[in-house]
């Protein structure tokens, strides 16, 4: 399997390395072809034009590279950290310029706009890995979660992704080296098993 996966962290050393670091080892071991972007270090550049919205607009070659490797994928893994309930704005942006019409969507000819798109991307399985410093408790009770209906509902399910999986670590701040050791195994697990070997 062909397996994408997007890191959106600014601090080289970070968790959020750490994670997409183990995901790609875990992957790769098991025999699937791996392709990771890592935004901030490729300086990513989000900011959609208005030239680039049209479905048939001609796109630079960065952003025709993304969007081939989106809808070529197998599986997709996204880590980012958790800002103001949202993913950083990098992430925003890729999103925006990447999970296009006629990449990962389509309307259909008689739809005005009202109706609910079709999902085009093949992946079959998404899994989004996020890190925080609010303790989950009060962010699912104060806060209600967005990021799971951002990544879930207002994405993946409208692109065609029939399996999503979610999971939030923290607070990272306050967390030592050993309980950081125990998330970083559950997430090879978690990616082994949402992905398993490829035995091609």
């Amino acid at each position: 399997m062909q397996i994408l996966i997007i890191l959106a962290h600014p601090r080289k050393g970070s968790f959020n390395h750490a994670i997409a670091g183990v995901v790609a080892d875990a992957l790769r071991s098991d025999g699937h072809e791996v392709i990771l972007h890592d935004l901030y270090a490729e300086q990513f550049d989000p900011v959609l034009l208005h030239d680039e919205i049209p479905r048939n607009a001609t796109l630079s070659p960065p952003v025709a590279a993304h969007c081939a490797e989106i809808a070529g994928a197998d599986g997709i893994v996204i880590v980012h950290p958790d800002w103001w309930g949202m993913p950083p704005a990098i992430l925003t942006g890729w999103i925006d310029r990447v999970l296009r019409p006629g990449v990962a969507y389509r309307f259909l000819e008689t739809d005005s706009g009202a109706g609910v798109p079709e999902g085009l991307l093949k992946a079959k399985a998404v899994i989004v890995f996020n890190t925080s410093n609010t303790p989950l408790e009060r962010e699912q009770r104060v806060f209600g979660d967005p990021l799971e209906r951002i990544w879930k509902d207002c994405i993946f399910s409208l692109c065609g992704v029939p399996v999503f999986s979610r999971k939030m670590y923290g607070v990272v701040v306050t967390s030592t080296e050993e309980q950081r050791k125990e998330w970083l195994l559950e997430v090879q697990h978690r990616v082994q098993e949402l992905f398993p070997r490829d035995c091609s």
